[in-house]
């Protein structure tokens, strides 16, 4: 779908600029020179960015975009601003606004880099609500949020195993969604309706695993107390996900298998034939093969749940994806906690797509938990993800965390001189603007010889 933009700016001089700053690309800009006219196509057309001028003819810039907001939330909107308005531009981005630009244009390059990722922000929101429509009722509202080929693949994979009856393998490291898939699996299956029993196999010990799996009989052991079910019972019908399976000890390795091969058990303590049919889905946060090769895992075992294997790939496969990840983050902490945190700046955007991410979806969803829940509100910059350290990612290469310092240090320092100009060198305005605590924001000026 063409982008879709409406400027509003009654400033011929400015129509022409970004009329020939578009030309040539995919893009479709409308323009509206008051108002009135801003209203109406707005009521009658959907945009994916608004490029909002602060005086208008007929009105304020900052309060009709408000008023178009009250409508779509989502609605992506930038304001264009003298520099005499730049205090209250910094405002109304702090209101949610994506990002302000100031006239004349001295960077045309600058100037459509932070259009493209307000486009790419648009981009976002739309793709999580496509796939909720599409996903949601299929999987009870679990989706798998992204649209990166790496993504498309696996979503493919899943349609297509999950109407066979036949165990799956999902392997993937720790933190890239292993437990989501299997649920999409289930929910997607004819066994949708059944059970969906889950059970850490590296969590606990081998006697609580047995007894969690087989289920026992009163009296099989001090504090059974009455007969207990196991997992694998409450399964009949439906599925059972073992994550990481190769935790699991070589004699329940055995004892799994017989179950597999007879499809029939016994409780602990007990000696009568129980019977279940369930399907069995099993994740590994390592290569099973490997464990296989290293005789730490049975070969026949192996084969037995191994008869379809996705993988699921890490974060650093599918950085497209990051930002949509982290708004749908942003939505349900934002709901959860009751606050209004949002946007993320395009600085915010360029951190979090360059970190390295070593816990992955876990990580990300962390990340932005942490933000919601300390941020006062309004939209979140660098500075605000300042908790994202390379001490935080134990994993990461020597010369990705020296470059992540880099970019850091840049995008923060490029957001204080913004900042400071806005506030006209005023470090308390400077702090009240922002959000900051001054005596927190002193030391980082002081970082970048600012102060």
């Amino acid at each position: 779908m063409t982008p879709k933009l409406l400027l509003v700016d009654d400033d011929r001089y400015t129509v022409a600029l970004f009329e020939n700053l578009f030309r040539g690309r995919p893009l479709e800009l409308e323009v509206a020179v008051d108002a009135a006219s801003a209203r109406h196509r707005f009521r009658g057309a959907d945009y994916n960015l608004i490029l909002m001028d602060q005086r208008l003819p007929d009105g304020n810039g900052l309060d009709l975009i408000q008023e178009m907001r009250r409508e779509r939330p989502h609605q992506l909107a930038i304001m264009i601003t003298g520099h005499a308005d730049v205090r209250d531009a910094v405002r109304a981005v702090r209101e949610g606004l994506f990002d302000y630009l100031t006239k004349p244009f001295d960077d045309l390059e600058a100037l459509e880099a932070t259009i493209d990722k307000a486009l790419e922000l648009d981009r976002a929101y739309r793709e999580i609500d496509d796939l909720r429509r599409t996903l949601g009722s299929r999987s009870n509202g679990r989706t798998l949020i992204g649209q990166s080929r790496a993504i498309e693949k696996l979503l493919q994979q899943i349609h297509q195993v999950a109407a066979l009856d036949t165990s799956v393998l999902l392997e993937g490291e720790s933190g890239t969604g292993k437990e989501l898939v299997a649920r999409i699996i289930h929910a997607s299956s004819p066994r949708a309706q059944r059970p969906f029993c889950e059970v850490n196999c590296g969590a606990l010990s081998e006697q609580l695993l047995e007894s969690t799996l087989f289920g026992y009989e009163k009296g099989a052991f001090t504090g059974a107390v009455k007969a207990t079910p196991g997992h694998l019972e409450e399964a009949d019908g439906g599925t059972l996900f073992l994550d990481e399976v190769a935790d699991m000890s070589p004699k329940l390795q055995s004892s799994l298998l017989r179950v597999l091969q007879e499809r029939t058990f016994h409780r602990l303590g007990g000696t009568s034939l129980q019977s279940s049919d369930f399907r069995l889905v099993c994740a590994c946060n390592r290569r099973l093969a490997d464990e296989v090769r290293e005789k730490t895992f049975r070969e026949d075992l192996f084969y037995r749940i191994n008869v379809v294997a996705l993988r699921i790939p890490p974060l650093r496969e599918r950085r497209e994806d990051i930002l949509a990840l982290a708004l749908h983050f942003l939505e349900h902490f934002n709901g959860k906690f009751r606050k209004d945190v949002g946007p993320f700046t395009p600085e915010a955007i360029r951190l979090l797509e360059g970190l390295p991410w070593p816990g992955n979806v876990r990580q990300l969803r962390h990340a932005v938990e942490r933000v919601v829940a300390l941020h006062p509100g309004g939209p979140v910059s660098p500075v605000h993800l300042d908790h994202l350290t390379p001490e935080d990612a134990p994993v990461a290469a020597v010369d990705s965390v020296l470059a992540y310092e880099d970019e850091r240090a840049q995008f923060e320092r490029d957001y204080l001189q913004r900042l400071l100009k806005a506030a006209n060198g005023n470090v308390s305005e400077a702090a009240r603007i922002s959000g900051i605590a001054r005596q927190n924001l002193y030391p980082r000026l002081k970082r970048y010889d600012l102060s």
